[in-house]
């Protein structure tokens, strides 16, 4: 049996699972609004362990969401899954925020398009077809008419996550299909982290950095 925790920050939603063998088996998660990963994350570690009584020895991998998304959200994941890796000498594994967020949609036809916030009408996005193969590199690109005309244009669009409230303004093709209150969650990653996993795609817990796709900006103050 192969007993992964997985941690998913990249977004308000502080999202941990334990998956064995690829499948969810608990799982603990807060929609807020809000960012409250340094408060709940370790809470919630702590809560996955105790519903299916688990030690964290017994685990046999962390699984991080590596993202893009909130430079501080994925800072906060990231710091927490490797200082468990030191502390129980487990390997890590990362996982695609966007592809773990396609994941939560199932398509007859067309492709999916996870779109995660970014500022002002900017958002993170790849582009996967109905087998979940990535066919378009991750971009953070700014929003308007034409955007996605291309795939639009060729069938239904299915678009997911926090930057589909910007973009449902915009973009009003026929073939559109908004998926709303979505965000990106540590129940998809059971999968993923662990055919990761099975093949030894690990990272190196020493050097392996979030990719945060943008360099971090900072504004000042008002006061």
């Amino acid at each position: 049996m192969t007993y992964i925790l997985n941690i998913e920050t990249a977004t308000t939603n502080c999202s941990v699972s334990i998956s064995k063998n690829g499948e969810t088996i608990a799982l603990k998660e807060d929609y807020d609004s809000k960012y409250s990963h340094a408060e709940r994350l370790h809470v919630y570690i702590d809560a996955v362990l105790k519903m299916i009584d688990l030690s964290r020895h017994n685990l046999d991998a962390i699984s991080v969401s590596k993202g893009p998304g909130s430079y501080t959200g994925l800072r906060i994941g990231v710091s927490s899954a490797k200082g468990l890796c030191y502390a129980l000498e487990k390997p890590l594994v990362s996982v695609s925020t966007l592809e773990s967020l396609a994941h939560q949609v199932k398509p007859e036809s067309g492709v999916i398009i996870p779109l995660l916030d970014a500022r002002r009408m900017e958002v993170y996005s790849a582009v996967f077809n109905g087998s979940y193969e990535q066919i378009r590199e991750t971009r953070a690109q700014i929003l308007d008419d034409g955007s996605f005309e291309q795939y639009l244009e060729q069938g239904l669009v299915y678009f997911i996550g926090n930057g589909v409230e910007k973009t449902k303004k915009i973009i009003r093709h026929p073939n559109a299909i908004f998926i709303e209150e979505k965000l990106p969650s540590a129940n998809e990653m059971s999968l993923l982290a662990y055919s990761k996993y099975k093949i030894g795609d690990f990272e190196d817990v020493a050097y392996f950095e979030p990719y945060y796709l943008k360099d971090f900006v900072t504004t000042k103050s008002k006061k």
